[in-house]
């Protein structure tokens, strides 16, 4: 990753990262929990990880009506590259994500801030999720085990400060085909103030079929 780690542009307090692959059906549903949020000062950064499906369309008419939302194409890489496109795009103090097929409840974006505000040390926070079902997930230190979601790191919810995320250098592939979260967590953790939160539960996990929380538990187990 490059120099753009000290770039923000416009006054732009947070920028949301919304990397996808073939999700048209979820985008309208992940799409307007953003712009519902309380909290205006964002922009929402989708990078389209090489689309066949409708994606361009549904994106693009928000791109005409709001400004805060950008758009940009790559031919088919994966959620890693996708995830560090959408940063190199992005322009906030604060850096944070969004997966397709989830969404925000209205609060949430003010919520981060706020929280990171009162606790200034902090670099980057994870967690709050919510969700509708009980979901497991195969242990990425222990493969043999699953263990539930909420154990687990869960990369959408992380909402840090910008400058964090290019020293780092993004995020990087692992040897499985999921666990970047982790790793990302990990590197954090040596260099940086971290915390994973419990409340409030503002972020709304919800599965696609083809969630990596169903595939990787079907093949990897």
């Amino acid at each position: 990753m490059t120099s753009y780690d000290t770039m923000i542009h416009d006054g732009i307090e947070v920028s949301i990262i919304l990397a996808t692959y073939n999700r048209a059906s979820y985008l309208h549903r992940c799409i307007d929990s953003v712009m519902e949020q309380s909290f205006t000062n964002w922009e929402l950064v989708v990078i389209d990880d090489g689309s066949t499906d409708d994606t361009f369309g549904i994106v693009n008419a928000y791109v005409e009506r709001d400004s805060r939302v950008k758009y940009g194409k790559h031919s088919h890489r994966g959620v890693v590259q996708s995830k560090n496109a959408g940063m190199q795009a992005s322009s906030g103090r604060y850096i944070t994500f969004i997966d397709s097929d989830d969404t925000f409840e209205k609060d949430h974006i003010q919520t981060r801030l706020d929280y990171m505000h009162r606790h200034p040390v902090l670099d980057i926070i994870e967690g709050g999720v919510e969700m509708t079902e009980e979901i497991y997930m195969i242990d990425y230190f222990n493969r043999g085990r699953l263990i539930h979601i909420r154990e687990c790191v869960l990369g959408a919810t992380f909402f840090g400060k910008r400058h964090i995320f290019f020293a780092l250098k993004g995020f990087q592939d692992t040897e499985y085909a999921y666990g970047e979260d982790t790793d990302f967590w990990m590197r954090a953790e040596q260099r940086f103030h971290t915390q994973k939160i419990d409340q409030p539960r503002t972020y709304w996990y919800t599965r696609a079929e083809d969630s990596i929380t169903k595939t990787a538990n079907h093949t990897s187990v």
